[in-house]
């Protein structure tokens, strides 16, 4: 006889403890081969269990090949299904965490850059468009779809670059992605082959760092400054795989690349036989005037345009693009495919209707007024707490700033200090490839915050720099 518990209360259906009592059994050694086992009728009785539950168990041990059933001399165990397992096999796993050091504490005022407002996401016109598509006939809406994205949205996008940001492309131009980063692998594998030198500014977003890295790619950083890229230092840089560039809103210092400066980009990548990639992350939220001309309208030959969706919108829907000149569709469409066929289908089109509609250009709009807010109210805490004593670096534009202390070198110890009282911020140096050139810097990202959380959270940096700050300094510039 062999010893079986069922537990009729369990949500685990009794065929399946049935079944993973026997199997571990056999697996364990503590059923040899050859054992035979009760019968159907004889193991019902012993559990008080139904007889077609017992064979129901019995039938997918036989389709696996645990038992054999052998007429008219009753189920044994088969030969060669030892298989002693751990213990330790249902614990669960030591991992290490995937993060990007964006993770709070619940209670603590997070000023991370780059979070939109959540709260304010467009749920029920979301839902509209949702239920619209989804009255699209199952063979379009349900089957496999192509690597390149949906016509649909290939088109509004193609539609609104144009016409918004001056970009010069055709829809076959665009490739939908899962956003940024996703964009940034692909134009890695694209343009990574014999040279591997690639030209970062510097700082520049980590996880951009970390993803040309662990594709080959060998950094070659290239100052900042407040109106971004120093490209009078790309003279002395070996030829690149490719540039990747923010110049509408430098990430993070703030940046943007006036006019001269990108002539002299595209000279240089002009000589050089290399691509720039153009990341164009949130130049929709500009305070100071209409968004700036994209560089890809300058040289579209030359330029790979990458945009998202994730700051005007949510991060949730995994939306971005790619607009890639003529001879790199195909190679960028089979990379795509070998990443993972294609997005979700029922967010493109929905997404698509979205922008055909209008409501994506009054949602922008929307939104700049209220991150404009948001960001007066920033400026405003900090010019209350520190005076003349800090510097507000960059355009006005985006998510976020950059708050420079003149005379302060920030350590790890001071922005635990600072979180441990109740609020999170971000050295830039956390981006920097040359991290000492940054000690004196904070980023403050403000689009997720209310103003008393601003406020709050300011004063609690305040209270924790004091000891710090230096008594005089340049006089806080106002940029909003």
């Amino acid at each position: 006889m062999i010893w079986i518990r069922v537990d009729k209360t369990s949500p685990v259906p009794m065929i399946r403890q049935l079944y993973n009592q026997i199997r571990e059994a056999i697996l364990s050694g503590r059923l040899q081969p050859e054992t035979k086992l009760p019968s159907s009728r004889e193991l019902a009785a012993q559990l008080q269990i139904s007889r077609n539950v017992v064979l129901e168990a019995f039938d997918l041990l036989y389709a696996e090949g645990f038992l054999q059933a052998r007429r008219g001399a009753g189920t044994y165990v088969e030969a060669g299904a030892l298989y002693p397992a751990s213990a330790d096999e249902m614990e669960a796993p030591e991992v290490e965490k995937i993060t990007m050091g964006y993770d709070c504490p619940r209670g603590v005022i997070n000023f991370r850059a780059g979070t939109p407002n959540l709260k304010l996401f467009p749920i029920k016109l979301w839902q509209k468009m949702l239920k619209k598509v989804l009255s699209i006939p199952p063979e379009e809406m349900w089957a496999y779809g192509h690597p390149e994205g949906r016509t649909e949205l290939r088109q509004a996008i193609c539609d609104y670059v144009v016409n918004q940001r001056e970009v010069r492309c055709h829809p076959d131009q665009i490739i939908i992605t899962a956003g940024t980063t996703q964009a940034i692998g692909i134009a890695c594998r694209l343009l990574l082959g014999k040279r591997k030198t690639v030209i970062l500014e510097d700082p520049i977003t980590r996880d951009i760092q970390l993803i040309v890295g662990d594709n080959g790619g060998v950094l070659q950083p290239i100052k900042v400054d407040n109106e971004g890229l120093v490209t009078g230092e790309l003279a002395c840089s070996p030829a690149p795989a490719f540039i990747y560039v923010t110049p509408s809103h430098q990430f993070p210092i703030g940046g943007t690349l006036p006019i001269q400066r990108r002539i002299e980009l595209l000279n240089f990548a002009e000589k050089k036989g290399c691509y720039i990639i153009e990341d164009d992350y949130d130049s929709e939220f500009r305070f100071d005037g209409p968004p700036l001309s994209s560089l890809h309208g300058l040289c579209p030959q030359r330029v790979v345009y990458i945009g998202t969706f994730s700051k005007t919108l949510c991060p949730a829907i995994r939306i971005g693009y790619m607009v890639l000149p003529p001879e790199l569709i195909s190679l960028g469409r089979s990379c795509k495919w070998q990443s993972d066929l294609h997005n979700e289908v029922t967010s493109q089109l929905a997404l698509a209707e979205f922008i055909r509609e209008g409501h994506y250009l009054r949602h922008v709009g929307k939104m700049r007024k209220y991150y404009l807010q948001r960001r007066r109210e920033v400026t405003r805490s900090l010019e209350e707490q520190f005076g003349n004593r800090v510097e507000i670096l960059g355009s006005a534009t985006g998510l976020h700033l950059v708050a420079r202390f003149p005379g302060c070198r920030f350590n790890e110890s001071f922005f635990t200090a600072v979180e441990t009282a109740g609020a999170r911020f971000y050295p830039v140096g956390l981006h920097a490839i040359r991290p000492d050139q940054q000690r004196d810097k904070i980023m403050i990202g403000y689009g997720n915050l209310s103003g008393d959380e601003i406020k709050t959270g300011i004063a609690i940096l305040a209270e924790q720099l004091g000891r710090y700050l230096p008594k005089t300094g340049k006089r806080i510039r106002k940029n909003y």
